[in-house]
């Protein structure tokens, strides 16, 4: 029986693959693959995307599974986090040429936000980190998040011309070829990652005692009673969780997250973070050098180490 509650998880813990429900791979993988940037290779009804030999998004075809209702649970978006302004300038000219629209674009003082949803609905957060040192700290020691009108012109200024000229031709295909079951280079640096993965919950408290108690993250922000920033070591969020919308129930086979994985630094940490949320009631399944498991608001966690 695990006793230590201030256990916490190592720095070097971090958000992995991201697993979509979608109901057509033809109308979502051109967004992922021309949009954001993307790489990755098909097989049967499901597409890995990813940068470098990362894998970070995994779509698979439902096209049976019924949309997720404004009363469920469940993703708020999926964040990928560039490892500098040049590359989200990059991805920047590549919405502007695209038929895509971006939601919003915020400067959050720890980072700089594009904000956008693919065509399945799915909210997405394209994101480069500030220098760490320049991240503004509350006095309890939090990371103090805001959230300002980010300068596009700025950050389109940036763009390289490569890609600029890339997304002025003429005959640019921001669509992709559907039917292509390897897809070409993509344009993002190999170091592109998920940066962090935002989630709508029924019960802020049950569900930041399952990932803080539970898994081990640590609370860098809160905003009210309505949203809390949590993440391993000093990050400022691996994880996000809200209440905002009001979401009353646990999704089930709808379309949207299927599951999201944190990968840990070593099989001792994952050993003992699967025991921690047995002994808290919370069923585990292991397998190898993974564990599987469900949190209060029905959102599947994969946790391993790689």
């Amino acid at each position: 029986m695990s006793s230590d509650s201030s256990f916490a998880l190592p720095s070097a813990a971090h958000p992995g693959r991201v697993a979509l429900r979608v109901n057509s791979l033809a109308r979502v993988v051109p967004f992922y693959r021309e949009v954001v940037g993307l790489d990755g290779s098909r097989e049967g009804n499901q597409i890995r995307l990813g940068a470098g030999q990362t894998a970070l998004l995994e779509l698979g075809e439902a096209p049976d599974a019924p949309e997720r209702t404004p009363k469920e649970a469940g993703l708020f978006h999926v964040a990928f986090r560039y490892p500098d302004r040049a590359a989200l300038a990059d991805c920047l000219a590549r919405i502007e040429a695209s038929e895509y629209e971006l939601t919003g674009a915020s400067d959050h003082d720890v980072s700089e936000a594009l904000y956008l949803r693919d065509p399945a609905g799915n909210g997405v957060e394209l994101y480069y980190d500030c220098p760490r040192e320049e991240w503004p700290r509350t006095d309890d020691g939090g990371i103090d998040i805001d959230t300002r009108p980010l300068d596009l012109g700025e950050l389109s200024a940036l763009a390289s011309t490569t890609e600029k000229e890339r997304t002025s031709e003429d005959e640019t295909d921001l669509v992709g070829d559907s039917d292509n079951d390897g897809f070409t280079a993509a344009p993002v640096p190999a170091e592109t990652a998920i940066g962090h993965v935002h989630l709508e919950a029924i019960d802020l408290d049950r569900t930041e005692a399952f990932y803080t108690d539970g898994l081990g993250l640590g609370v860098q922000a809160r905003y009210g009673n309505r949203a809390t920033f949590l993440a391993a070591g000093e990050y400022h969020h691996h994880l996000a969780i809200n209440t905002w919308n009001d979401r009353s129930e646990r999704p089930e086979g709808k379309q949207g997250l299927a599951w999201f994985g944190f990968v840990l630094p070593d099989s001792g940490t994952l050993d003992r973070v699967a025991e921690r949320l047995a002994d808290r009631g919370h069923a585990v399944k292991r397998q190898d050098d993974r564990a599987f498991v469900t949190d209060p608001d029905g959102t599947h966690l994969r946790l391993s180490t790689r």
